[in-house]
């Protein structure tokens, strides 16, 4: 039986954010995005590719990284740009988290799941996998969708991991994407035996509960932000520094993932103290700015994202948010 969820309340006030500062109540982030590798093995339209050169994390600078966010969080999330799953220690770098009593939430393509799920299974340090099932319809890949599926089922059944499966090329009007994701969706339905039928119960921005920690997440494709683009607006809201943050792979810290050419560069993890950077002057002034509705950042004018934000802020069922966009599942 596929079931309807709703995200939590919206938490991203100032309020929290003297709680964090005062009582040391909770850690300061939800999560820390670390971006373990800058390049891909797909070519997608919807994500353009990094103009930095191309970059992945040592075991040592991830290690490096993991104590200096630790007393920050419990959570990091491997996403920015790049395929983490291309990345030759990643087995190792989530032995690492585990030691340091971290959790990992990791975003991927899922073509190359098939070499490592097995492992996957036995690291306990691995919390949530989100697949990016859009990427299906630019890329066949032969038994794509059969290997991400299989390893869902697998998941769910032998461990505690929490699989999403992620549909964020919504339109408003019916295009090819979407009738790409009918099959993906009947593919999913047909695997798990669902008895509704999903497409019919799509709403942007909320999602489907088909198992027990497996679930469909869909919403409206989005635009990275871009200084050369024409939008620009002041107005608008973001969780950025309030719940999370991000380190690039050559160690800038950003405030956001969306920031993937690290454009609004709060400082170097190797070269400051990652709490003196979090308590710099720019980065209270875009807390500051974002608590009265107002980007202070060139690239933050030129993020569309925060108009969602902005819509869902003071909403009762506004979304808590992962790996940059909707679903912090659960």
């Amino acid at each position: 039986m596929v079931s309807f969820i709703r995200y939590p309340q919206d938490r991203g006030n100032a309020g929290m954010m003297l709680k964090w500062e005062r009582f040391g109540s909770m850690k300061r982030f939800k999560k820390v995005y670390i971006e373990i590798i800058n390049f891909c093995n797909l070519s997608c339209r919807f994500c353009p590719k990094t103009r930095r050169k191309p970059q992945r994390l040592t075991a040592e600078s991830f290690q490096y990284i993991l104590k200096e966010i630790k007393p920050f969080t419990d959570h990091i999330c491997l996403h920015v740009k790049g395929e983490p799953l291309l990345h030759p220690e990643i087995l190792d770098f989530l032995d690492l988290a585990y030691e340091e009593g971290v959790q990992v939430n990791i975003t991927t393509n899922g073509v190359l799941i098939h070499t490592v799920g097995d492992e996957f299974l036995k690291r306990p340090a691995i919390r949530q996998i989100s697949f990016s099932l859009h990427s299906f319809a630019e890329h066949e890949k032969e038994n794509y969708l059969d290997n991400i599926l299989a390893f869902a089922e697998e998941a769910i059944h032998k461990t505690r991991i929490i699989i999403s499966l992620r549909l964020w090329n919504l339109h408003r009007s019916d295009t090819d994407s979407d009738a790409g994701n009918k099959m993906i969706l009947e593919a999913i339905e047909n695997k798990f035996s669902t008895q509704n039928k999903m497409e019919e119960n799509i709403i942007p921005g909320q999602g489907f509960r088909i198992r027990e920690r497996l679930y469909v997440n869909t919403d409206y494709a989005f635009e990275w932000p871009d200084l050369n683009c024409d939008y620009h607006s002041e107005k608008g809201f973001c969780h950025a520094l309030r719940d999370h943050i991000a380190v690039l792979a050559d160690g800038t810290v950003v405030p956001c993932c969306l920031d993937g050419e690290g454009m609004t560069s709060l400082g170097n993890i190797y070269q400051q103290n990652f709490d003196w950077i979090i308590h710099s002057k720019r980065a209270k002034r875009m807390v500051d700015g974002f608590t009265n509705h107002k980007a202070v950042e060139d690239l933050c004018m030129k993020c569309k994202y925060k108009e969602r934000f902005e819509q869902t802020s003071h909403s009762p069922s506004g979304r808590m948010m992962c790996d940059g966009q909707p679903g912090w599942i659960p």
